[in-house]
């Protein structure tokens, strides 16, 4: 499957085809560029948008017929080297039954409280729970005991707010370093913080524990203080800001995320990812919340020209700040890699939820990751009982892109790996299903990250 797209991020339009099997970008003129689209259009299963316009049709019907002749001879011989149209190839995914990261749900409680939040003021609509010493370390345990032949793995401590219970994540911290060095085991620990708990203590520690910390900032402070309020009802971005700048300063070159959520509130987007980048924060991430229709924030589908015109803006300002090091930084939706990218496994399952990656509740439940919490169905047993549930670990590890309908014809699939499944589960109905809405914005996002990549690689 051959994708054909343009992108002006500097004034000049580019165009390029992407071949969706090899994973091969190719640079092209515009005359290449709608033989190609007309080539390799297919009614019976591309999008409209995969159709040559009115305006590119008369450009096509222009060209000489010779000239048509002769680019679809180039094209044939990119086909026969493999790097463009190739077949389509069926990977059997092994089932191993490893277990490479937790997420521990650290505490069920928080100190803010955001509307769009899927955890629910963090206590997932249950009862406040804080996770206790004795259940971090069998969560340890069950991860060591499960981690099969894999040397590397990974800690994310989540919540609600984790450093609402700090002294439990210094425990397990402690407790997971002594266990995996007896084990000949590393494991690289991260943590989510909404940021309000982050004293110079906190700070310290984290900068030295953590490989990753991201901290939540939505961007401008009107933005973040109409939804990221205290319990009592203020605006936390003033706070917040001086502390992630304290932490910035102390974290060096070190892995750190600011991440943010962008709702129906806040479509101009770019403009907050672009505060925070000239905050000082070189690593960013905006995330469109993902909520129901009838949700005031939700993103609908009336609003995604406006998203789509936002990630064009936000790429061409992106170009330009890492060209002239002028505020360079990263967006993580834009960072790709097409020559040392991730292997083919990774692109089929993408986090792995449910089989390589699994979530532990405060009360030692194990759920195929944190957004299942609050589903009790979804309980794939408990590190204090010891019981795992390893016939659905596996039914998980089958559900790979491979695996999604709807997927087969998408140029994203080996980026996007289907999505989330929770998502899926929560907004689409099963798991296999796509929630649409975020199709659609993964695919432009995917676009946007291949024109800067071919840009910036050129």
């Amino acid at each position: 499957m051959v994708k054909a797209f343009c992108a002006d991020l500097s004034g000049d339009k580019k165009y390029y085809l992407f071949d969706v099997e090899s994973g091969s970008l190719h640079s092209v003129d515009y005359a290449a560029f709608l033989v190609a689209k007309n080539k390799y259009y297919l009614p019976q299963n591309k999008d409209e948008s995969d159709r040559l316009s009115a305006t590119e049709q008369s450009d096509f019907k222009k060209l000489a017929a010779a000239a048509i002749l002769e680019i679809e001879g180039e094209l044939s011989e990119l086909e026969r080297a493999g790097v463009l149209n190739a077949p389509q190839t069926h990977y059997d995914v092994p089932f191993t039954g490893e277990v490479k990261a937790l997420c521990l749900n650290i505490c069920h409680d928080c100190n803010l409280r955001c509307p769009y939040c899927f955890a629910k003021d963090g206590t997932y609509g249950m009862p406040k729970e804080y996770m206790s010493e004795e259940v971090g370390e069998r969560a340890i345990d069950f991860l060591l005991a499960n981690c099969g032949g894999r040397r590397n793995l990974e800690i994310d401590f989540f919540g609600g707010e984790p450093l609402m219970n700090i002294e439990v994540v210094k425990h397990v911290v402690d407790y997971a370093k002594e266990k995996a060095a007896s084990a000949g085991k590393n494991i690289n620990f991260t943590l989510t913080t909404n940021g309000l708990l982050l004293s110079d203590k906190n700070i310290d520690y984290l900068n030295q524990t953590m490989q990753n910390v991201v901290i939540s900032i939505d961007g401008r402070e009107r933005v973040h203080d109409a939804l990221r309020k205290t319990a009592g009802g203020r605006g936390s971005h003033a706070a917040v800001l001086e502390n992630a700048l304290k932490f910035r300063k102390v974290r060096g070159d070190k892995s750190y995320y600011i991440r943010g959520t962008f709702t129906s509130q806040n479509l101009d987007f770019a403009r907050d990812v672009l505060y925070l980048a000239d905050k000082g924060f070189d690593q960013v991430s905006i995330e469109p919340a993902v909520l129901p229709d009838s949700d005031p924030l939700s993103i609908r589908a009336e609003h995604l020209l406006q998203i789509f015109s936002e990630y064009d803006a936000l790429s061409k300002e992106y170009v330009r700040r890492r060209k002239h090091n002028d505020g360079a930084f990263n967006f993580f939706h834009f960072m790709i890699d097409l020559k040392n990218g991730a292997c083919v496994y990774k692109r089929l399952k993408n986090c792995g939820a449910g089989s390589e990656y699994l979530a532990v509740a405060p009360s030692g439940d194990i759920f195929p990751c944190h957004q299942f919490v609050s589903d009790g169905a979804y309980k794939m047993g408990n590190v204090l009982s010891g019981e795992f549930d390893k016939v659905r670990q596996k039914d998980f590890s089958q559900m790979t892109v491979q695996h999604r309908e709807h997927c087969q014809t998408c140029a994203a699939k080996y980026h996007c790996s289907g999505g989330c499944k929770a998502n899926s589960l929560h907004f689409a109905g099963d798991m296999l299903s796509p929630h649409k809405i975020s199709c659609e914005m993964m695919k432009k996002r995917f676009l946007c990250a291949l024109a800067i990549y071919a840009q910036e690689n050129a």
